[in-house]
């Protein structure tokens, strides 16, 4: 089970005294008490899951059952195609998908994985949205659907181009599991839940453990000299490399998923014609900018010096005068690529690649390109 640390309200995770015991500096995240690094420090924890492998605790997620009533998987599927945008009927067993929820303004309320375990659908939503998204969940689906918390696992997500090898000497079908195949399977003998996915742009595996199992599948997976533990530094570092969003910063409430440049998440039969197209909240908004576009859009930005452009950092079109035309929503020093990487909203005029941008920062103008993201390529096994 989830702790909670009454002295200061915070949660902590199963693997709260792991964390302490590897020297974790411990850090207020999403209301739990998570490690931001390690004695390693964020630069060697960065390059370590690139070049072997990382593991990361996160346990402050929240995983959810989403269990038919009618015995029959379509019905929870169909039935979850009413909060997100994304074709969930046709996910078939043992496979996940991208998924969203959003509002009748068009905005994301959060970003998830949803993945067919063949008798229910198994959801994984963000720790700072997870009692908003059950709630959410309960208040529109109960009538088809029992919905359960699974506040008694852990997840710990195994990360970079040796994880299959260290994970194979614990899960016998590791290797022969594709990007995105996800189900139960047993690891070190432990029943898990194994998808081949993660937030890092490398090649991985995140796992979700029974609470007492985990601080000993951990343990066992760390005794392996390619794998070390890695902080939510390092998490972040990678995660901006790959160009994905994270909630609450590049995406939220008032941006939609064309807004987000997360097109490829809506599958084409929900979007274009047909009886399943449309039917989630916001479609119009979202379905009207699928054909006319939409006014801004999220962009990679590559500074042309050496200083980092952090979050919030507004952009000009101009290196001297003008107004704001966007901001920066997530930005900072890419190990992999030594140099600094960032991501924005800017208008959709302003959104081809190789357009010069300025980003104000302590009172100066510096001059960044629109890039191609990802920065780093990702490794995803096909």
């Amino acid at each position: 089970m989830l702790a909670r640390n009454d002295q200061n309200s915070l949660r902590r995770t199963p693997l709260y005294g792991l964390h302490v015991s590897l020297g974790g500096k411990m850090v207020p995240f999403a209301g739990y008490e998570m490690p931001v690094q390690y004695p390693a420090g964020v630069l060697k924890e960065h390059l370590h899951t690139r070049t072997a492998a990382g593991l990361f605790d996160v346990s402050h997620m929240g995983q959810i059952a989403l269990r038919p009533k009618s015995g029959r998987v379509e019905d929870a599927a169909k039935a979850l195609e009413r909060l997100v945008p994304q074709d969930i009927m046709a996910l078939a067993p043992g496979r996940q998908r991208y998924a969203q929820f959003t509002n009748e303004d068009g905005g994301i309320l959060d970003d998830l994985m949803v993945a067919n375990f063949g008798d229910h659908l198994f959801l994984v939503v963000n720790a700072a949205c997870k009692a908003e998204d059950e709630a959410h969940l309960r208040a529109h689906l109960s009538d088809d659907c029992t919905i359960d918390s699974l506040a008694d696992r852990a997840l710990i997500a195994l990360q970079g181009p040796k994880a299959e090898f260290v994970l194979a000497k614990f899960c016998a079908e590791a290797p022969s599991m594709k990007f995105m195949d996800a189900g139960p399977h047993k690891v070190d003998g432990i029943e898990c839940f194994v998808s081949r996915s993660g937030y890092t742009g490398e090649d991985g595996f995140e796992i979700s453990v029974p609470a007492g199992d985990a601080e000993r599948l951990a343990k066992a997976l760390l005794e392996n000299s390619d794998v070390l533990p890695i902080g939510l530094g390092a998490r972040d570092s990678l995660r901006l490399e790959a160009g994905l969003c994270l909630y609450g910063h590049d995406i939220d409430t008032t941006t939609t998923p064309v807004e987000a440049a997360l097109e490829w998440s809506v599958q084409k039969s929900r979007r274009t014609g047909g009886a399943r197209a449309g039917g989630f909240p916001g479609a119009e908004k979202i379905l009207s900018q699928f054909d006319q576009g939409a006014s801004r859009r999220r962009v990679g930005l590559r500074a042309e010096g050496r200083a980092p452009v952090r979050e919030g950092a507004p952009l000009f079109a101009d290196a001297t005068s003008g107004e704001p035309i966007g901001k920066v929503t997530s930005g900072g020093f890419g190990p992999s690529l030594n140099a600094p990487v960032a991501m924005g909203y800017v208008p959709t005029a302003q959104s081809a690649l190789g357009t010069q941008l300025f980003a104000e920062v302590r009172g100066q103008r510096l001059a960044l390109q629109v890039a191609a993201m990802p920065f780093v390529k990702n490794t995803y096994k096909r």
